[in-house]
């Protein structure tokens, strides 16, 4: 049998992994912070009509630019949040991580480098790997907290030409405020003058809607915010992510990206999706409801759960986390360990799902 050792990989590729989390058929999955509400009847009723009609038409091409899509999603970004954007400022891809990818094959590459602030999104350093960008990491605050003077030291000490900021914050829930993001670009045109990426997956469950980096993006031609369907519209399995940025950022996005990347089922499905985006999201709340019972039970019993307002709660003072993980796997609870010491990280899912999780550490922990 070939094995990956005999393939003549890029050297640069040699001894790396894929990115992956468990995937383990079990009663309660809360380890990839999925929404897991399913989505309304009638809303997949509607969807599953625009599917059909697509099909008449599949033996063509989707359109290539997706303008409806674009617009669709300028038009619940702007009602949402009380933007201005148009198509000419909406860029979308299969996920988020596809729109990330757009962004380090247009604005990386050989001789240019990134900077995360660790920990964060583990795909920044894999997509920044495959566009043959550097990639460093620069430190954060007390409990994984952001400030003014971090991110513009950081800044100017790598002198990275793409700088990337999660908010709220993967895997730790963290927001970044509006002042840390404004210091970040400031620092970033001192320097380099290079792209700032704030990555707001989670951006609907955060407490204060308005504190959105798509409400700086005037004026801030490097500026580039990203979002997705698949958490807050728990459309994960659809696939698609979109991005919110300056028209001259959506031009050069289209220099790299393939030809026809969005099928039209994905294009149909979004939309539908999106034409009903107040019921789409009536499970923010809910969700939010049980991220906050999550804290609140997980200091009742003696452990360190961080600031989040995202969807999923990190948690410290753990002995053994593997351990901990290990006895939650055995009574049908999957959570995530992401590699920070004493640290477990789990999504919040419905009411029954969170009590499951609830009693399950209870008894793990001896409570």
């Amino acid at each position: 049998m070939t094995s990956l050792d005999d393939l003549p990989i890029r050297p640069d590729l040699v001894g790396l992994k894929p990115y992956g989390a468990p995937q383990l058929s079990v009663p309660v999955s809360l380890n990839v912070n999925e929404n897991t509400h399913q989505i309304p009847e009638a809303v997949a009723v509607d969807i599953i009509s625009r599917l059909a009609e697509s099909l008449l038409s599949i033996n063509r091409y989707p359109d290539r630019e997706f303008v409806s899509l674009r617009q669709t999603l300028a038009d619940y970004l702007n009602d949402n949040l009380g933007s201005s954007l148009n198509v000419a400022n909406i860029w979308a891809g299969n996920g988020s991580n596809e729109v990330l990818q757009h962004i380090f094959q247009a604005f990386g590459g050989p001789g240019r480098k990134a900077l995360g602030f660790k920990p964060t999104y583990s795909m920044y350093k894999l997509i920044a790997q495959g566009a043959q960008t550097a990639y460093v990491d620069a430190e954060r605050d007390e409990r994984f907290e952001l400030s003014v003077q971090t991110v513009q030291a950081g800044i100017r000490a790598a002198k990275p030409h793409l700088v990337m900021l999660c908010s709220p914050n993967n895997p730790t829930g963290t927001p970044v405020s509006l002042e840390v993001i404004v210091a970040a670009y400031d620092a970033l045109q001192e320097t380099t003058g290079g792209i700032l990426v704030v990555d707001e997956a989670y951006g609907e469950f955060a407490d204060d809607q308005s504190q959105s980096a798509i409400t700086l993006l005037e004026g801030r031609p490097k500026l580039l915010v990203s979002r997705t369907m698949s958490k807050a519209f728990a459309f994960a399995g659809a696939r698609v992510g979109y991005l919110a940025a300056d028209p001259a950022v959506v031009d050069a996005l289209r220099l790299v990206r393939l030809p026809y990347h969005l099928s039209a089922f994905t294009q149909a499905a979004a939309e539908g999706a999106l034409a009903h985006s107040a019921e789409m999201l009536r499970t923010v709340d809910e969700i939010r409801v049980q991220r906050d019972r999550i804290v609140a039970e997980l200091t009742a019993m003696g452990l360190d759960p961080y600031r989040t307002e995202s969807n999923f709660v990190l948690f410290a003072g753990l002995d053994n986390a593997a351990e901990v993980w290990q006895l939650l796997l055995d009574q049908g609870v999957l959570v995530r360990d992401v590699g920070i010491a004493g640290t477990l990280r789990v999504s919040a899912g419905t009411e029954s799902e969170t009590s499951r999780f609830l009693q399950a550490l209870r008894q793990v922990i001896g409570q």
